[in-house]
């Protein structure tokens, strides 16, 4: 196992697999995630647990995890071994939250293969393990952290109720435990000013909308992240084909409504388009916000197929990549806002001529 700082700064340098833009109906949906909250009987949820408890659940957490097939080859991070800015990587990355990272007490991350299986420890409940894919990918996400899952329950006793379920720190997490997420990129809905009702939709249906980085945040770059919100009383199957079938309808919405924009209004499209992407390409400073406003526009552009853009899958790590935390890691120390800008700059002007050069630079 590598030690964690030659793991993180390997990660700041490093697109995210999950993010690469492969995966199924991946010019509209970014990833898939499908999270089980876990805890482990004899107890107290990690709220109500003493330091010394919290330090029994990751001994025995990761000491299972090492036994499985999915964790055997992975790596283990303690929050309270790293600094700052290593924390916040990590949640730029989206493999931990922010309660994870204010490295106050005993917690701890599980990487797997690829970065398309974690485990997180001792967050709100003891266990949050979450598997990623590339595009809509509910059922591959769920596959992934379903088998970590049985993996791990044969060595540790989960709490668990036969009436309720697995059994969680928050109320609404009990019964599965799941939540299953899919990351949308909406932006003709928004330009045609038809997202409210779209929203709206979504959440008379039960199932609950956050913006890039889940509860809490906001929306950017018409990114929009739909989930499930009910785990009592349905199964992980009923939440997942829910989710997925009013996802479909989401994307159909969003599918018509570019064919209205590239009908009704093709030339402001390709101006917007690639007015934004000679900003990225040629920009000397910029902030993390213009860079994912910026990209959303281009991502818009190569899903409609224009002739000479990079493929998605560059652009979503400009997502992840230009972020402040993975900027100052790649350089090595803590960097002024004016200063990220720069070097944000000069990243994104770098991958996007890789691109071009690159054998199949257009997607």
């Amino acid at each position: 196992m590598s030690g964690p700082a030659r793991d993180i700064e390997q990660l700041a340098n490093t697109p995210s697999p999950w993010l690469d833009g492969t995966g199924p109906r991946a010019d509209l949906v970014v990833s898939t995630r499908v999270r089980l909250a876990r805890n482990l009987t004899q107890v107290p949820f990690t709220h109500r647990a003493r330091d010394e408890q919290l330090q029994g659940v990751l001994a025995s957490v990761t000491g299972a995890a090492a036994r499985t097939p999915s964790f055997g080859d992975g790596w283990l991070i303690r929050m309270d071994a790293i600094p700052a800015v290593d924390r916040q990587v990590l949640v730029e990355r989206h493999l931990v939250s922010h309660e994870l990272s204010d490295g106050a007490r005993p917690r701890a991350l599980l990487v797997g293969p690829r970065e398309t299986l974690a485990l997180m420890i001792n967050e709100e409940d003891h266990l949050r393990l979450q598997g990623m894919s590339s595009g809509f990918a509910l059922h591959d996400a769920y596959a992934l952290a379903d088998a970590a899952d049985r993996e791990l329950e044969q060595s540790l006793e989960f709490a668990f109720s036969d009436e309720l379920g697995y059994l969680t720190a928050c109320p609404t997490n009990t019964g599965t435990g799941m939540r299953a997420s899919v990351l949308v990129h909406l932006p003709a809905l928004v330009l045609l000013q038809e997202i409210q009702k779209v929203l709206k939709g979504i959440t008379q249906v039960g199932l609950n909308v956050r913006g890039l980085y889940g509860e809490h945040s906001d929306v950017m770059g018409n990114l929009f992240q739909v989930s499930n919100q009910t785990t009592l009383g349905r199964s992980e199957q009923e939440s997942i084909d829910s989710l997925e079938r009013v996802t479909r309808q989401v994307l159909d919405a969003e599918e018509g409504a570019r064919e209205r924009l590239m009908r009704d209004a093709r030339v402001q499209i390709e101006d917007k388009v690639w007015r934004a992407y000679g900003l990225l390409r040629h920009c000397r400073t910029v902030s993390s916000q213009e860079v994912i406003n910026l990209c959303s526009a281009v991502r818009l552009g190569v899903s409609l197929g224009f002739a000479g853009l990079p493929r998605i899958g560059v652009i979503n790590d400009l997502l992840v990549l230009t972020q402040p935390a993975h900027l100052q890691r790649s350089q090595g120390g803590e960097l002024t806002p004016a200063e990220r800008n720069v070097v944000r700059a000069r990243l994104v002007r770098g991958r996007l001529s890789a691109a071009e050069d690159a054998p199949d630079s257009t997607s």
